[in-house]
């Protein structure tokens, strides 16, 4: 099942399955998020949770026993309800079943919040810890944003002047060691060569947004003013950039495989919620 919502500027198409962001369209019929081709990559936005990345042998521990949770958590593969619906927006909700709690033995709900404002479309995260324990999660959004034509004919502008420092995967998870994404005026050519060793991990960023440059005119800002983390990923000839906010990554090489314990995890008190939001602005 799709839901869409839309309004006088852009219309937004929704999959019950995962509450994945599929389509967003202008009033010209432009489609700027990524179709899914399986040939490169076959999904379009998933929602990243429990975890963000990779977890070291797919493992982690909870007061001693071991659990497997795959590369970034369960949510993307798992059908949300649909709780409400209107012409611009429309929520999402993923609980907690026998099914998660095999593999995350915490009670939860996951709402996936979309709104339709003039040209931008935001994205809000809420998760409930419905139990009686403190819960750890990291959360992350991986929405693949479509690039026709020529990939070099775009660029990053980063909303800041900083350097661009990232840590380097091996084996997709979290190595020691950094190199700075090197720029003009804030700005990134693309090409695939910066992909090779795989996606660009930012663990921390002073800017709050930055925009595609396409043919050097505007052409899609990403606001994450709320994030922490922020990952950089696209494939080998693939006419897509993954603009991907986060909170957490993937484990470093050694880590204790406590999730309480991992680098970048956030931990939610017992009947609290946790709230963050991002958008993809048409520019």
């Amino acid at each position: 099942m799709t839901t869409t919502i839309s309004n006088s500027t852009l219309s937004a198409s929704i999959k019950h399955s995962g509450a994945e962001l599929f389509s967003i369209k202008d009033n010209q019929n432009n489609e700027y998020i990524w179709e899914g081709n399986p040939d490169f990559w076959g999904k379009h936005s998933p929602v990243l949770f429990p975890i963000v990345g990779t977890l070291k042998n797919n493992t982690y521990k909870i007061n001693n026993t071991e659990y497997n949770l795959s590369r970034h958590g369960f949510a993307r593969d798992m059908e949300f309800e649909l709780l409400d619906k209107s012409e611009n927006q429309a929520v999402f909700s993923l609980q907690s079943n026998e099914e998660t709690l095999k593999k995350y033995p915490f009670e939860f709900e996951l709402q996936l919040i979309y709104i339709l404002n003039e040209n931008s479309l935001t994205i809000e995260y809420k998760v409930n810890n419905k139990g009686k324990e403190k819960m750890p999660f990291s959360i992350g959004a991986h929405p693949a944003i479509a690039l026709p034509g020529n990939f070099e004919n775009y660029a990053l502008k980063f909303e800041k002047d900083e350097p661009l420092k990232y840590n380097l995967l091996e084996n997709d998870l979290i190595s020691d060691k950094t190199e700075i994404l090197k720029t003009t005026e804030n700005l990134v050519p693309l090409n695939y060569k910066i992909f090779e060793n795989d996606a660009l991990v930012f663990k921390t960023l002073e800017s709050n947004s930055l925009t595609i440059i396409k043919d050097s005119k505007p052409y899609v800002q990403v606001d994450f003013e709320d994030f922490t983390s922020l990952g950089i990923w696209t494939k080998e000839n693939a006419p897509f950039i993954c603009i991907e906010p986060w909170f957490g990554y993937s484990d470093t090489a050694d880590n204790s495989g406590d999730l309480f314990q991992k680098e970048g995890v956030l931990v939610l008190e017992a009947t609290q919620s946790f709230y963050s939001k991002f958008s993809i602005k048409i520019v």
